[in-house]
């Protein structure tokens, strides 16, 4: 039953991630067969076959649609029970159909807060999501130096000052929710960008604590516009 559970809560946001990334670069393939990589965790990474088989089976089909397995999954296996529960919530937060938030926004809010909190990890993986979803290549980077003197539209700014404001911990006044009502967000889009900074708070420190480092492949992906004719040349000639 917990095997289903985790399955069907984690299944769509890895899947529609990851089939995202494999547009937006090209990828290495990484065998499952192969040992765990070296220096992406300081604890120990466990070998697939010691791991429970709805996450065996998890990782594999996410290696198998995305071409690559990111490091999160391997440096959190190192806790089977936290792994589930930590996809779970993460499917809840950032792959939900309802709400004012994009998906561009979502990974938009990850990458201001996280670079708040110094988190490499979390700083390059969601900027390529970003990068992705929002069809901006340049934003991400901007926010990254400067979400202050980023090009942002007033409704991508009202969102991130009120997503640094809790980051901050600054106390959060009516004015602040007047700010993003004013640009269309009500009060249930301010839990939404709250939990999502509160949560991803934690998935930082959790890459503190084991110096998680990106996947490789994440660096160039989205940065640069698809070929669409070579996409459909490919599907003629399989």
């Amino acid at each position: 039953m917990a095997s289903n559970l985790v399955w069907k809560l984690c299944r769509p946001i890895v899947f529609r991630q990851l089939a995202s990334l494999r547009s937006g670069a090209e990828i290495r393939n990484f065998s499952s067969s192969d040992p765990p990589p070296e220096n992406i965790s300081r604890y120990p990474v466990p070998y697939k076959k010691d791991l429970p088989h709805d996450i065996v089976d998890l990782m594999e089909e996410v290696e198998s649609k995305g071409g690559f397995l990111p490091n999160v999954f391997k440096v959190l296996s190192h806790r089977p029970a936290e792994f589930r529960a930590f996809f779970s919530y993460y499917n809840e937060l950032m792959n939900k159909e309802t709400g004012g938030l994009t998906k561009a926004d979502r990974e938009l809010i990850v990458v201001a807060t996280s670079v708040h909190n110094k988190c490499l990890y979390c700083v390059v993986s969601h900027s390529a999501l970003h990068r992705i979803y929002s069809k901006k290549p340049t934003l991400s980077d901007q926010v990254i130096v400067n979400f202050e003197n980023a090009e942002l539209s007033a409704r991508e700014r009202a969102m991130l000052d009120f997503a640094m404001a809790v980051c901050r911990c600054d106390t959060i006044t009516e004015q602040h929710f007047q700010s993003l009502e004013d640009v269309g967000f009500d009060r249930e889009d301010a839990w939404d960008i709250s939990a999502i900074t509160a949560f991803f708070a934690m998935s930082n420190r959790l890459a503190h604590l084991t110096d998680m480092r990106p996947n490789l492949e994440f660096y160039n992906m989205g940065r640069m516009p698809r070929d669409k004719n070579k996409d459909k040349g490919n599907v003629k000639g399989e």
